[in-house]
Formats: structure tokens, C-alpha cells, sequence
């Protein structure tokens, strides 16, 4: 059998054209959150109340969203800036009333109805609040996402929300059911100043801190 005899450097130069159109083949590194939004974008929309501008994020959402991506956490003076920046956007009750119905309340925080295409633009919705807590002890199904609310009044010492003492407790309710990035920046909770009416918070409120609300028992 007649011994084949390879040439070398010819055996080089074709292994060196090889490798070259291979690394030429790689494609560029993606951006996957450009990517992702784009693909967002042209999966949705406009129908009825629910238009394609609620994909767009806000500075703190599109902060906090980044971080995560990349396995951190927002920088603690950025975190702080969007913290102080969700703040001013809090409205406090007009009259200075922060406690409604608690009835109401527990009416609105079983509804998670609201703010879809279907649903005419001027409808009510509701706070789905036991999607992410537990309330009331008489609830059984209620998400695990927030922690309990259950006797949030009670545990804080709010025997009578009226009070100065109780003050404190009351605005930062407030404060967190409105807009709970205003003190946490990355805070999971939805706003709930942009989705409930004023009186719907205060409702949500008694609830949550009136000791003849089942909360509190």
C-alpha cells in the first residue's frame, strides 16, 4: 500500500482557513432585554382600555428590571433617588380622611377585576389583594407573594387609627398601598394609586387598621 504523505504546512493553512470561517460564522452577542421588549411589542395591541403604552417602563421599573437581569441589585443611591422620586407622587386623602368602610374594603380586596381590554374604561376595579396576602382568617385562599396582613392593625397597636400615636402607622400605609416603591424601589407591589380612587384606598385602609375589622380579631 502506498504510504500518503501529508504536506504540513499546506495541512496548516487549510486548518487556519477553517477556524477562520468559523469564528467569522459566530453571531454577535444578543441583547436580550432590547430583544425582549421588542418581542413584547410586536406580540401586543391596542384593544379596548389596554393599549401597547403600558409596556413601557417607567425609570424605576426599567432600573429595577435591568438589575435583576444581571443578578444585582439597583445601586443604593439610585435605589434611593427612586425611592425619594415614587415618594412625591403619593396623593394624600384631600380631607385629611384616611380610614372608609371596612365592608367595603374586604369587598374590594376579593375583586381582581378591572383594567382589562373588556372592561369599559371607566369601570371599577378591584385591589386583588388576596392574590399576594393573607387578610382575614376567614379567607383560606389568598397568595404567599407579600406577607400577611392578618391583624396588621392589631400587631402594630392601633387601637384607635384617630390617634397621633397611631399616625405614623397610618401615612405609611397609606403611603405603601399607594405607591409601595416609594419605599422600596424594587418593591414587587403594584401601585395602587394608578389602578383604586381615593376612597377605595381609604376603604382598603379601614380594613387593614379598623379594630372592628376582621383583620384585627
Amino acid at each position: 500500500m502506498k504510504k500518503i504523505v501529508m504536506n504540513k504546512p499546506r495541512v496548516a493553512v487549510v486548518l487556519a482557513a477553517i477556524l477562520a470561517v468559523g469564528c467569522a460564522s459566530v453571531p454577535a452577542p444578543i441583547d436580550y432585554n432590547t430583544a425582549m421588549a421588542e418581542l413584547l411589542k410586536a406580540s401586543f395591541r391596542d384593544q379596548g382600555q389596554a393599549d401597547v403604552g403600558r409596556l413601557k417602563q417607567d425609570a424605576a421599573a426599567e432600573q429595577c428590571s435591568a438589575a435583576e437581569a444581571n443578578g444585582k441589585d439597583v445601586d443604593a443611591k439610585a435605589g434611593k433617588a427612586l425611592e425619594e422620586a415614587n415618594m412625591k407622587t403619593v396623593k394624600w386623602p384631600t380631607e385629611g380622611k384616611f380610614l372608609g368602610d371596612w365592608k367595603l374594603g374586604e369587598t374590594i380586596a376579593q375583586s381582581g377585576r378591572g383594567a382589562t381590554w373588556t372592561d369599559a374604561k371607566d369601570s371599577v376595579n378591584g385591589g386583588n389583594c388576596y392574590n399576594c396576602h393573607q387578610i382575614s382568617k376567614q379567607e383560606l385562599s389568598f397568595g404567599t407573594i407579600g406577607p400577611s396582613l392578618y391583624n396588621y392593625g392589631k400587631l402594630r397597636g392601633v387601637t384607635d387609627p384617630a390617634s397621633a400615636a397611631a399616625k405614623p402607622i397610618v401615612e405609611y400605609t397609606w403611603g405603601k398601598i399607594h405607591n409601595a416603591k416609594a419605599y422600596n424601589a424594587c418593591s414587587g407591589m403594584p401601585r395602587m394609586g394608578h389602578l383604586l380612587t381615593e376612597a377605595q384606598i381609604q376603604h382598603i385602609m379601614a380594613l387593614l387598621l379598623d379594630p372592628k375589622s376582621p383583620v384585627n380579631q
